[in-house]
Parts: structure tokens; C-alpha cells; sequence
């Protein structure tokens, strides 16, 4: 066994282990518990540059140990897995810098970091997984670890979403878990493939082909909060802000998006979903959220449930990308998966450097705030310029690819899905904007509290709480502005596309 094959491994240890050790740290440890966090994201993205730098020249990383007939623990770096796992590494490290200046002098910490590691690891091991069965592990591993975080707090209403979290994710795993059983009882489980592997079994298994299909979509859906299952996410916003950070732009619902891409491309694939007629009512399902989604936000008044709404509606443009069958439309929606997740991360650490600073939770308390915290409001409107998709920011990339995606396979009425959701993005988003700009501050905030440097008159809030808001904000505007070149976002879902998925 090569060090080739023991990376995947390595990747995951590396959060892992950090993780285990902070569960045995004091709370009043915290130089050491701050070393063990920072320690395992930097190592974790050595060696997710390593990897990176493997997979541009063809190498192959593959560990395997089989524990079932036909299937076993597989853990693989491909260009797909490689895109996830580096937006969850690189968002580990904002995070991380936020949390630790987020919960400075809060208790529990090292309960939650060391839970926080743990999901980490778990959202890894997902975007590694080279099978179904070590897909489904990780996925309700990822369940397990962010279940503590949402009830962090240990407030009525926390307790009450971690009840309602958990009971939409166990009952979508047990949706999931059926769907791989019934595969895994027709092929097994073997690993993931360009192309999907199901092909053989259309002519005589095409009834349980399309419940297996309906099984797992169903189970991702959750995670990936499709409309009717997304009634979890509004309510966890009741968690910290790092964690609303982290649910929303990679660990939980880019998890069912994910989940999903695999499962149209690499399980049954592109010809074979057609054949079933299975990309039809996905697309619709996708289109629906996209528009719910964006109704719903604009009726918002609290800003984290506002930009949960708008969660729901942004990941399903992944997911309206690959039911549309195209490589254009595909490209487009492999590349929201990074540009939402940077532009989603940079609106949540706003909306909690504003609750932290000043006490600003609903948004009528946003008038003037951009003249209190001019970098966080410019960051804030970076990130929702983008999910408008005005140009050059990166949300506009993929919307401009998944609208030529769609001319190009014919559904010519997807682009006004586009549009109707573009226009809803302006109404939710703009006015949030307009007030933070140009709105009447008020006599005084609603909890003005000082933040280590962010004294009021010295600074806007505690730098661990802003350099992480600008550092995304600047990854988002770049991942637009540098778009055509070939170390985009954009440029690796084009080698996804064309090495992985032979589309």
C-alpha cells in the first residue's frame, strides 16, 4: 500500500483526529485547543493540494477495504470529489477563524469545535467516497456530528430544531438506506464510474431501477432541502452563526447535492436516467424549489431565516443543472456548487458579525449599518450581488451557464425559471442593500457590544470576525472575474465534465 493510496485516508485523519483530541481539552485550554483547530485545516490543505496536483496529472488515489459481499469502505480522489473536498477545506479554514473569534468567550468550546471537527471529517469522507455503501456511512455520519451543533445553544427553541433536524435527516437516511439496499441486492456495490454502471439492468430491471432512484433522491433530498423536505433548515438557524455558515455552503445541504450528482452521473447515468424518464420530473422538482424558495425569502423579516429561504432556493440551480442532461447546464451547475457555497459563507458570516456587533437580527435594523461596518456591509453586498447574478460576480457564471446549458438540450422554458428567480433574488436581496447603505441609523443599536478590537469608533468588530468575511467575499468576486481562466471553479467543472462524466 502506497502513500497514493493512504491520502484519502490521511485527508479525513486530519480532521479527524484534532477533533478527537479537543473533546478531551478543559475549556480553559484554549492556546492548545486553537493549535489542534489550525493545525488539522492546514494540514488538511497540504495535502488536499497534494492530491489536487495528483489528479491534473491522471495519478489515482484509492483505498479500499471490503466488508460486505460486493461492496466495501472506498475512499477515491477523482476530479468531482476533489472540487467538494476543496471548497469544504478551504471553508474549514474561514470557519474555524470565525468560530474561534465567534465564540471567544463562550462556554462549551471545546464540545463544539471538537464536534465541528467531526463534521468536517464526515463531510471529507462523503466527497471521497468511491461507493454507495461508504457514501451512506459518511451521510449519516454527517448527520450525527451536526446534530450537536444545531443544539449548541441548549435554548427551548434550539432543542426544539434539533428535533426537527433530526427527524427530516434519520428519516431521509432511511430513505437513502433503502435505495442503496435495492440496488446493492440487484449490482452490489460497486464504485462509482463515469457514465453510471446500470446500464445492463434497464430491460429487466426498470421497476426497481426507478424506485431505488426515487428512494435516493428522496433521502438526498432532505439534506439538500427540496421542496416539501426542506422544513428542517429555516428552523436550524437558530444555531450559531458559524454553523448556519457551515450547513448552508457545504457540510449539510451541498452534502444532498452532491449526493445527488453522483447518483445521476456515476450510479445510473446520463442515458440510462433518460431512458427511465426520470430527469423530467427532477427538473420539475428542482424548478418548484427554485421558485418556493425565493417566494418564501422575499416574505422574510429576520435576516438568517431570510437567507435560509434563499438557500433553498440556490442549491436546487445544482440540481436543475444536472436534471437538464447537458455538459453546458452541467458545467454550470458543478461550478454553483463552489460559487453559492463561497457567496452563501460570506452572507451568513455578515448576518453574524451584525447579530454579534450590534444586535441585528430582523431587517428593518439594517437602516444606516453599512456606515457602523462599511466592510461587512461591502462583503454582504458582494455575496448578494452574486446570488442576484449580476456580472462579473460568480453567481452570475453559472446561471449564464445553465441558462446556454438549457438552450442547448431544448428547454427553452427553463430560462424562465431563470428569470422569475433572478427577479425574486433583486426583490429579496436589493432592499436589504438600499437600507444597510442608505437607510437612517439609528440613535443607537439594538446591542452594541464591544468585540476585542471592534471597539465602537476604533473599528467595525473582532478580526477574527471580519478577516473571514473579506476573504470569501474576495474568493467570490475572483471565482467571477477569473472565470476564464484554468484554475477556476469554472475550468475544473469543465475537466470534471469532460474527464469524469464523458459528457
Amino acid at each position: 500500500m502506497d502513500w497514493s493510496s493512504l491520502l484519502p485516508v490521511f485527508i479525513v485523519l486530519s480532521s479527524l483526529v484534532p477533533g478527537l483530541l479537543i473533546f478531551a481539552l478543559r475549556e480553559d485550554q484554549n492556546r492548545l485547543r486553537v493549535l489542534l483547530n489550525i493545525t488539522g485545516v492546514l494540514l488538511k490543505l497540504a495535502l488536499v493540494g497534494l492530491m489536487l496536483w495528483g489528479v491534473d496529472r491522471g495519478m489515482e488515489f484509492r483505498f479500499a477495504v471490503p466488508f460486505l459481499p460486493g461492496g466495501g469502505l472506498v475512499l477515491q480522489g477523482d476530479a468531482l470529489s476533489l472540487q467538494f473536498v476543496s471548497l469544504s477545506s478551504v471553508l474549514w479554514l474561514a470557519t474555524t477563524i470565525y468560530a474561534i473569534g465567534y465564540l471567544e468567550d463562550s462556554p462549551l468550546r471545546s464540545r463544539f469545535f471538537g464536534y465541528f471537527s467531526l463534521c468536517v471529517s464526515a463531510t471529507v469522507g462523503l466527497a471521497l467516497a468511491g461507493n454507495l455503501v461508504t457514501f451512506l456511512l459518511f451521510y449519516e455520519l454527517l448527520t450525527l456530528t451536526t446534530f450537536p451543533l444545531v443544539v449548541h445553544r441548549g435554548t427551548p427553541q434550539a432543542l426544539r430544531a434539533g428535533r426537527v433536524y433530526l427527524t427530516y435527516t434519520l428519516g431521509g437516511g432511511a430513505l437513502l438506506l433503502m435505495g442503496v439496499a435495492l440496488l446493492h441486492s440487484l449490482t452490489g456495490s460497486p464504485e462509482f464510474v463515469p457514465g453510471g454502471y446500470l446500464q445492463p439492468l434497464l430491460d429487466e430491471h426498470r421497476s426497481s431501477l426507478i424506485l431505488a432512484f426515487a428512494l435516493m433522491i428522496g433521502g438526498l433530498g432532505v439534506k439538500a432541502a427540496l421542496v416539501p423536505l426542506h422544513g428542517w433548515l429555516p428552523q436550524a438557524m437558530v444555531a450559531p452563526a458559524p454553523v448556519s455558515a457551515l450547513l448552508h455552503a457545504v457540510a449539510v445541504v451541498k452534502a444532498g447535492a452532491f449526493g445527488i450528482v453522483r447518483v445521476v452521473y456515476d450510479v445510473y447515468g446520463v442515458e440510462p436516467v433518460q431512458a427511465l424518464g426520470l430527469n423530467v420530473p427532477l427538473l420539475a422538482l428542482a424548478a418548484a424549489t427554485i421558485i418556493y424558495g425565493s417566494i418564501k425569502a422575499l416574505q422574510q423579516q429576520e435576516l438568517k431565516k431570510r437567507l435560509a429561504y434563499s438557500t433553498v432556493s440556490q442549491v436546487s440551480y445544482i440540481i436543475l443543472g444536472v436534471a437538464l442532461m447537458g455538459p453546458m447546464a452541467a458545467v454550470g451547475a458543478l461550478a454553483h456548487l463552489v460559487h453559492q457555497g463561497l457567496m452563501k459563507v460570506t452572507l451568513f458570516y455578515c448576518a453574524g458579525n451584525f447579530a454579534e456587533t450590534l444586535g441585528i437580527h430582523h431587517i428593518r435594523e439594517l437602516d444606516g449599518v453599512g456606515r457602523r461596518m462599511p466592510l461587512t456591509m461591502a462583503a454582504f453586498t458582494l455575496g448578494a450581488l452574486g446570488m442576484i447574478g449580476v456580472p462579473p460576480t460568480a453567481g452570475f457564471i453559472s446561471k449564464w451557464y445553465l441558462g446556454l446549458g438549457a438552450l442547448e438540450v431544448g428547454w427553452d422554458g427553463v430560462l424562465l425559471v431563470l428569470v422569475i428567480s433572478g427577479l425574486l433574488n433583486a426583490a429579496y436581496f436589493l432592499p436589504l442593500i438600499y437600507r444597510g447603505w442608505f437607510g437612517r441609523p439609528p440613535a443607537e443599536w439594538p446591542d452594541e457590544r464591544p468585540l476585542g478590537t471592534g471597539r465602537p469608533g476604533l473599528g467595525e468588530t473582532h478580526w477574527m470576525l471580519l478577516v473571514p468575511v473579506l476573504f470569501t467575499a474576495l474568493l467570490a468576486l475572483l471565482a467571477g472575474i477569473l472565470a476564464g481562466t484554468g484554475f477556476s471553479p469554472l475550468a475544473w467543472s469543465e475537466l470534471i465534465i469532460n474527464r469524469e462524466f464523458g459528457l
